[in-house]
């Protein structure tokens, strides 16, 4: 996009926000396929493969989460801040110019 138009929309922080939150989507379906992978491993060999994967996929999620809380944009322990957060994002997003 445009920087002139992101700076005069708001979309830079808008667009920041939405592919950090689609990182955090992404890291928490590898976390959870790994999970599925450890419990159905044949061999202890790919178990603590799989094992370690999932240690670094729950790694990634940590560091993705911790980024997002720092910058306002994640409130996992607070539904009412999050769901504020989600309908003011929808607001923002209802109000952008249609091309």
């Amino acid at each position: 996009m445009n920087f002139v138009v992101e700076n005069l929309t708001g979309m830079k922080a808008l667009t920041d926000q939405v592919v950090a939150m689609d990182l955090l989507i992404a890291a928490k379906s590898g976390v959870r396929n790994y999970a599925m992978a450890v419990t159905e491993s044949g061999s202890p060999e790919v178990k603590e493969m799989l094992t370690k994967h999932l240690e670094e996929a729950l790694d990634l999620h940590e560091q993705i989460s911790s980024y997002m809380v720092e910058r306002g944009w994640y409130h996992a322990f607070d539904t009412n801040k999050q769901l504020d957060l989600n309908l003011k994002n929808i607001d923002t997003a209802l109000q952008l110019p249609t091309l």
